[in-house]
């Protein structure tokens, strides 16, 4: 059975594979695939580290000074780094400038799988980050849970 780990709650140092789910938010403003793919892979045994926290405040000021935005940033950054999947959603009607910067931080690990759906405004970007460095890429939401299930194994 997976466990999900919201920000900013410590993540824990368990043996059960962790996956960093990177991808669209936009202050909350994007449709909460994050819910969706966490029971779609429900019977898995893993971690899902989830950065949409469900106090989030989109008023925050977003500078280095304000400790509650300071705690999500590190949080998130430690999150990518201790994961051992890195899933990355992105909308096609998000920005997700956020989800960019993590896919271009970790392009060159091999723990990443991307779908980027069709129409997002900078998807040939991310089609050409995914073919030069070789990273998993599905073409949708269905094929990214099968993805998922097959590199972790069910149950």
């Amino acid at each position: 059975m997976s466990q999900i780990i919201y920000s900013p709650h410590p993540i824990p140092a368990s043996s059960l594979p962790k996956i960093f789910l990177s991808g669209s938010i936009d202050n909350g403003q994007a449709v909460d695939w994050q819910t969706r793919l966490c029971h779609a892979c429900a019977e898995l045994e893993v971690v899902f580290l989830n950065p949409r926290r469900p106090d989030w405040d989109s008023t925050w000021e977003p500078v280095k000074s304000n400790p509650l935005f300071r705690e999500q940033v590190s949080w998130e950054l430690d999150g990518l780094e201790h994961a051992d999947l890195i899933v990355v959603y992105i909308t096609a009607a998000s920005k997700a400038p956020i989800t960019l910067l993590e896919l271009g931080l970790h392009a060159r690990q091999p723990n990443l799988i991307v779908c980027c759906e069709e129409g997002f405004w900078r998807k040939g970007n991310v089609d050409i980050v995914c073919e030069r460095y070789g990273i998993k890429q599905v073409e949708d939401f269905d094929e990214l849970v099968e993805l998922i299930q097959a590199r972790i194994g069910k149950g």
